[in-house]
């Protein structure tokens, strides 16, 4: 009797030349073969299996996008970084979305809004296009956060420099990448932007703004300066004042092609163990960082959160940790200076009444050995987080009685 599973023989003749015979595991055969045959008609009789046709050899399937996680009752989101600040701009728009206390700048979610889009506009009519790379070289200021959020609605990849790099560093990470404009101050502290720049690209001197012909940083085609005006180079109120109705228009209808799976941001390794080497980010990364960041230290149900953030906004920390989660939960950020100041952090904290702190724990070894620390009210500091870096226990027992904050949470990764 012939087994249930298998295929009786098809009638002689049936079977052209080059059909593959299977044979199964409990066949007559039981050697779970596949043999190719020319005339098959009486081994397909005498045999009991099943014949397939093709009409041409398999092809194999290339994987474009793959999605896995394990079980969870928490999903994740599918938006871009667009969609999920308009979001929140729609649900608070008059709530304080970030005050920079050294630059004097506060902006609610509504003013917000209307500053990335202007940037955006402004963006497109400098020539740069969707896919493109812009480079963000410098401190913490609110231009920083807001080209993070205008290169992301239109579609621009923000690269995030490191402030502190020299010349050879920053001509390697922006020549990696393709920077087709880069964004930063004339100078901060010792560090020379402009200078550096000049030195890389002595073409800037001679060239019309938006149109950097280098040798050196052959994709390069403008300069935005944030703090004064420089031949051959951009300022920031160019960029703001560029869109014209025709951008505005061109960014409304790049909203339909913007996918929440396409690349927005690249992040550089610190480079200890060799060259720096870029992370390609997309809108799906960082918002769900940001947000399972937010589920698991509570700004989902914490009442409006206030950060103190003196971490710097080049690094995931400050970025992502920061400013997307402003975006994502509508928690409203405090920076007390555009370099780390750990005397300016705690006053922060007790003048704008934060209730988060973010820091390093050489930041919190700063903070809890500065001499007047016991002056300060920092009553309304409910929880924070240490990491970049391994976080000593003694710290966090020592951050937890000095500076009265109960809950922290530790992050090594």
């Amino acid at each position: 009797m012939a087994h249930p599973l298998q295929c009786k023989a098809p009638p002689a003749g049936s079977c052209t030349a080059g059909a593959v015979v299977v044979t199964p595991h409990f066949g007559s055969t039981g050697d779970g073969s596949v043999r190719k045959q020319g005339a098959c008609s009486q081994y397909i009789a005498e045999h009991s299996c099943a014949a397939i046709h093709v009409d041409s050899p398999p092809t194999t399937p290339t994987l474009t996008t793959s999605y896995a996680h394990g079980t969870t009752n928490t999903s994740l989101v599918h938006t871009t970084v667009g969609e999920t600040l308009l979001r929140t701009v729609e649900r608070w728009p008059d709530r304080e979305a970030m005050a920079f206390l050294e630059g004097g700048v506060r902006k609610t979610f509504a003013e917000f809004q209307q500053d990335v889009d202007r940037a955006a506009a402004g963006l497109l009519a400098l020539g740069l296009t969707k896919g493109d790379r812009l480079g963000m070289w410098g401190p913490n200021t609110y231009e920083w956060v807001l080209f993070q959020f205008a290169t992301a609605k239109a579609g621009i990849i923000l690269v995030s420099v490191n402030p502190a790099y020299q010349l050879q560093e920053a001509e390697y990470a922006l020549r990696k990448v393709g920077c087709k404009a880069i964004v930063c101050p004339a100078q901060f502290k010792t560090q020379k932007y402009c200078d550096m720049l000049r030195r890389l690209c002595p073409e800037i001197e001679t060239s019309s703004p938006g149109d950097i012909r280098s040798a050196r940083l052959p994709d390069l085609r403008s300069v935005i300066v944030l703090d004064s005006r420089e031949p051959g180079m951009l300022h920031f109120d160019d960029v703001m004042q560029a869109g014209s109705s025709q951008h505005v228009q061109q960014l409304q209808d790049l909203q339909k092609k913007i996918s929440f799976d396409d690349p927005i941001n690249i992040q550089f390794t610190s480079g200890t163990t060799g060259a720096p080497k870029g992370a390609t980010l997309s809108h799906f990364n960082i918002v769900n960082n940001a947000y399972t960041v937010g589920k698991r230290v509570g700004y989902t149900w914490r009442p409006h959160t206030r950060i103190c953030l003196p971490v710097p906004l080049y690094h995931c920390f400050g970025s992502v940790g920061g400013g997307m989660c402003m975006a994502v939960h509508g928690v409203s950020l405090v920076f007390p200076t555009a370099g780390y100041d750990g005397r300016a952090s705690i006053a922060a904290l007790e003048s704008e009444r934060c209730t988060f702190i973010y820091g390093t724990p050489t930041m919190y070894v700063d903070m809890i050995n500065q001499p007047d620390l016991a002056k300060y009210d920092l009553s309304s500091v409910e929880a924070g987080i240490m990491a970049g870096s391994p976080c000593p226990p003694e710290v966090v027992k020592q951050v937890i009685s000095l500076m009265g904050i109960k809950h922290i949470t530790v992050s090594t990764s």
